[in-house]
């Protein structure tokens, strides 16, 4: 990773993007979403992960997140990502009504043979550019960048109708993942 897109300050929060490799659409099906969900949960109630705004799109994710202290935001990120990865893409392999398999383990076999980490596949890809958010107007914008994505791919007419984002949590609701108060 650039000296750029580093994280430098664990004490404020990050925009980060994951994005399937391929751009993949994987996030058409409920299990993989679960997968993903019941990490970040994982993550959260046993990893230290701060989370403040998020939405889980076909084939990537934008969050804004922090740390509540060690490890660290790249530690938390790592093991996210790292899981992730595994459990879905076993996931896909187990899936017998899964009509896309070949195709998106072809993909993803592509990508770990130019990757000197990863063997056999390689789910994300590699970056995932953390953005500091040193004061609120850029959380602001981050956030509503993140709410409004699901609207702008045309899935809601509105963002709190979109399941798999933190947008009903601030429209008063209770979304799928629990939030860090703003």
């Amino acid at each position: 990773m650039s000296e750029k897109w580093k994280v430098r300050d664990n004490a404020e929060p990050y925009f980060v993007t994951f994005a399937v490799n391929g751009w993949v659409d994987v996030f058409t099906r409920n299990v993989y979403r679960d997968i993903f969900c019941e990490s970040v949960s994982y993550c959260q109630a046993n990893k230290g992960l701060e989370l403040y705004a998020w939405v889980l799109m076909t084939n990537h994710v934008h969050m804004i997140i922090g740390s509540a202290g060690t490890p660290a935001i790249s530690d938390i990120v790592r093991d996210l990502k790292k899981y992730t990865s595994v459990h879905i893409t076993r996931a896909i392999i187990a899936n017998d009504q899964e009509s896309r398999k070949e195709w998106m383990l072809n993909i993803f076999g592509r990508s770990a043979a130019d990757s000197i980490k990863h063997e056999k596949y390689l789910f994300w890809q590699e970056n995932y550019h953390p953005v500091q958010l040193s004061n609120a107007d850029i959380f602001k914008q981050k956030m509503d960048y993140i709410h409004d994505n699901p609207v702008r791919a045309g899935f809601v007419f509105e963002a709190p109708h979109y399941l798999y984002s933190s947008a009903t949590d601030f429209c008063g609701g209770k979304g799928l993942l629990r939030l860090e108060a703003v």
